[in-house]
């Protein structure tokens, strides 16, 4: 381990809606705090065309332009923002060890994480190609550009049986695509689906090809295995929902989390097993993630941790 450069009160790890709104709290109570932005500056909604659900927006705006209002805002209260990755950890004392970028070692008082979650994707290039101009992989954020329209989504599980009966709301058809025979999502959410008159399954297909305009998502080529026909179906949404995977790796062992990573924090808290260390955001939440949800629980995350450094400060006195 290298040698210790700086001490801080507060770090953030991650710059999402979360790292930014506990950026703003701590600064304003005065924790100085400094936060690495890691790999992507700004977290998912830096990948989101539209934002229409954020309040205070009432025109919607671009993901990454409200990005960039967060960080400023964080900024004009003293935040120090530093563009970096944390590669590993030491929660072992009171004072928690993290090192950035493999070489520079960091002490601080207090952490927050808000390393947020990566959706998982197909793989398919043109998925990529056309992600943020059709292709979505969050039905909440994204199905009220499809009203009206048909779509397509790819899941078995309950977010994708959960997602395909909202759109079911919005759009005037939605093609599911189920890779095996069967769900796996709970039988009252399949049953759900399959009562819902303009959802159509079809079982055994994966998607093989987003077809597009050049600009925007026009249909998706599917193929059958069991009948191993090949198919295109003409929709102007495409939907990932199988699943989302959160970036909490390098707090494997320090940490408590559940069997898919997502961070375990006490009931009504962001308080994780670690004292002094505290996760908010979409590392923690894999219920509602939403930009929103998000930045409340980094102001939860900055509130906690400054009334955590008063606390300590009072005992030492």
């Amino acid at each position: 381990m290298s040698e210790v450069t700086e001490h801080v009160h507060c770090l953030i790890i991650g710059s999402g809606p979360a790292g930014y709104t506990a950026a703003v709290y701590a600064a304003r109570a005065d924790l100085k705090p400094v936060l690495y932005t890691g790999i992507v500056p700004g977290g998912q909604l830096t990948q989101t065309t539209d934002v229409e659900n954020f309040p205070g927006y009432p025109e919607g705006i671009m993901g990454p332009e409200m990005m960039e209002d967060f960080r400023k805002q964080a900024e004009r209260f003293g935040t120090d923002i530093r563009f970096g990755y944390i590669t590993s950890v030491d929660f072992t004392g009171p004072i928690h060890t993290i090192i950035v970028d493999e070489h520079k070692t960091i002490t601080a008082d207090t952490v927050i994480i808000a390393t947020g979650a990566s959706a998982k994707w197909l793989g398919l290039e043109s998925e990529q190609k056309y992600n943020g101009f059709g292709v979505s992989a969050c039905a909440v954020c994204d199905g009220f550009f499809f009203k009206g329209q048909d779509v397509a989504i790819v899941g078995a599980g309950d977010t994708a049986a959960e997602e395909a009966t909202y759109l079911a709301k919005l759009c005037n058809k939605v093609h599911l695509l189920v890779r095996r025979d069967e769900f796996r999502a709970s039988k009252a959410m399949v049953h759900r689906v399959l009562n819902t008159p303009n959802i159509e399954v079809h079982y055994t297909s994966q998607a093989t090809e987003i077809m597009g305009n050049g600009q925007t998502v026009t249909g998706v080529k599917i193929f059958n295995s069991q009948t191993q026909e090949e198919k295109v179906l003409d929709i102007t949404g495409f939907f990932v929902a199988i699943g989302h995977k959160p970036n909490t790796d390098i707090f494997k062992g320090w940490l408590d989390m559940d069997e898919t990573g997502y961070l375990i924090t006490k009931a009504g808290t962001t308080q994780t097993n670690i004292e002094g260390v505290f996760a908010c955001g979409d590392a923690q939440d894999k219920v509602y993630r939403q930009a929103v949800t998000a930045a409340g629980t980094g102001c939860m995350a900055a509130l906690e941790a400054e009334r955590y450094l008063a606390a300590k400060e009072h005992a030492m006195a």
